[in-house]
């Protein structure tokens, strides 16, 4: 295979394109060879050859896979660092970056960034190619002022990246992994998909650490996998791995089952009075809708309170009383009513628990399309928010018909195969596009290009 791949690359792209030897590469230490790479198993079937036989999805996961394949039997690509003086009149400016002289591999792929830093902007900037004593021209000055910023928060991307940086897990258990933290609400997806830690996390986070100081250690969980690599390798005894493992990790758990704070049964003090008995203080307590103040008294004094948290963490007191006000519910007609959760005020219908339609406070209404659902061809295309303020579009006889997408209906037909509507979405990337709704179809187009004008959302993604 790599002997045809050096020489469909020497015939498509040039001689020059070929290394002198056939690169070769290894494996991870967080890899597991559970099968070999995957790449094409001919390459008399380019991807301009089977794409009338592939669904688009199917065509762009080829694709990919087959750049990736060539682009690693190519020669690598060539930069110049570069550093510029730029004299104008008494200052001097200086700007640094590379300059490509062989463009290698990259004629084929290039590899993106989930999260792309300043410091990433500076260290890959591209410069023209200049000469000394090269008169430049002044087309514009566009004042700018940097200040340092703390690194961001992990995406589910970088935090893989992360983990398979320190050794820890497997991409057999990444998924996993992520599942964890997620459903059990250690953290939640804000803007841009970043992960931010709840205030369970945060707890739970600090309860092990303090109990399990060794085990919560990365070098240690990455020195378990490590071992757990051995044992498969047949390197180690998988007996003596799990003594010398539980032998102190028993010691570590009779001590927790003694001494590791009970958050849920005591709950967390605060220098909060009880308003309704003398001596009692207000504890933080967890229940199934995250977690509130409740007397230390209890199951004395039945006392509880719901709360938020300020900028910097301290608690704020909510009304006790749930308010109703004049919005009515989209379900029942019942009046919605201001309540307390784990994410701050939100409106709920009175006649919980019998009607259970919550909404969050300052969310507009659901809003109809006008275009037919093409599931049931009965309801209409409805503009809907979830529970966290994400936009979703769905038929408007739900339950009864449970069509649903993400990206924004347009109603135009395709063009090519006269499907009632397109479908509009912005990444990064590509910018703004328009597709046919129905997969099979190929139609796609930049609203740039099309020369039509972006839908605008009324609402920005809630974290």
């Amino acid at each position: 295979m790599t002997t045809a791949a050096r020489a469909h690359i020497e015939q498509t792209y040039g001689p020059e394109y070929v290394p002198a030897k056939p690169p070769s590469f290894r494996s991870g230490k967080a890899a597991q060879e559970a099968h070999e790479a995957i790449r094409p198993t001919s390459l008399e079937n380019p991807p301009n050859k089977v794409a009338p036989y592939l669904k688009k999805e199917e065509l762009n996961l080829y694709t990919l896979i087959w750049n990736r394949f060539m682009a690693s039997q190519m020669a690598p690509a060539q930069f110049e660092q570069t550093s510029v003086d730029i004299a104008a009149n008494e200052c001097i400016f200086r700007v640094t970056g590379q300059v490509l002289r062989f463009d290698g591999f990259l004629r084929v792929y290039m590899e993106g960034k989930d999260d792309k830093t300043e410091e990433d902007d500076d260290t890959e900037k591209r410069l023209p190619a200049l000469t000394e004593a090269e008169q430049l021209i002044l087309h514009k000055v566009t004042p700018n002022q940097h200040f340092t910023q703390p690194p961001p928060r992990f995406t589910q991307a970088t935090l893989i990246k992360e983990l398979e940086d320190k050794g820890i897990g497997r991409p057999s258990t990444y998924a996993s992994i992520m599942g964890t933290i997620l459903n059990k609400e250690y953290v939640v997806e804000g803007e841009q998909r970043r992960l931010r830690p709840t205030d369970l996390g945060m707890l739970i986070t600090d309860l092990l650490v303090e109990s399990f100081p060794d085990i919560l250690n990365a070098e240690f969980t990455a020195g378990m996998e490590a071992v757990l690599d051995q044992i498969e390798e047949g390197q180690e005894d998988w007996r003596r791995a799990i003594e010398r493992f539980y032998t102190p990790f028993a010691l570590d758990l009779a001590k927790a089952d003694k001494e590791m704070r009970d958050v849920k049964g005591t709950g967390e003090p605060t220098d909060f009075s009880c308003e309704e008995c003398e001596d009692g203080k207000m504890t933080i307590r967890w229940g199934r809708n995250g977690e509130f103040l409740a007397c230390s008294n209890y199951p004395e004094c039945k006392s509880t309170r719901n709360f938020t948290r300020g900028d910097k963490g301290e608690i704020v007191m909510q009304e006790k009383e749930e308010v109703l006000t004049d919005e009515k519910c989209e379900k029942c007609g019942l009046p919605m009513q201001i309540r307390y959760g784990r994410y701050g005020k939100f409106l709920g219908c009175s006649g919980y628990p019998e009607c259970k339609s919550v909404k969050k406070i300052g969310q507009p209404a659901t809003q109809s399309l006008d275009i037919k659902c093409p599931e049931c061809e009965e309801g209409e295309i409805q503009q809907k928010y979830s529970r966290r303020g994400k936009v979703f579009y769905s038929c408007g006889r739900y339950p009864k018909c449970k069509y649903a997408l993400w990206d924004r209906p347009i109603p135009e037909p395709c063009p090519e195969c006269k499907a009632p509507f397109v479908v509009e979405k912005t990444t990064k990337r590509a910018g703004t596009t328009r597709r046919c709704v129905r997969e099979e179809c190929d139609y796609q187009v930049s609203v740039e290009q099309e020369g039509a004008e972006p839908a605008v959302e009324e609402m920005a993604q809630a974290s």
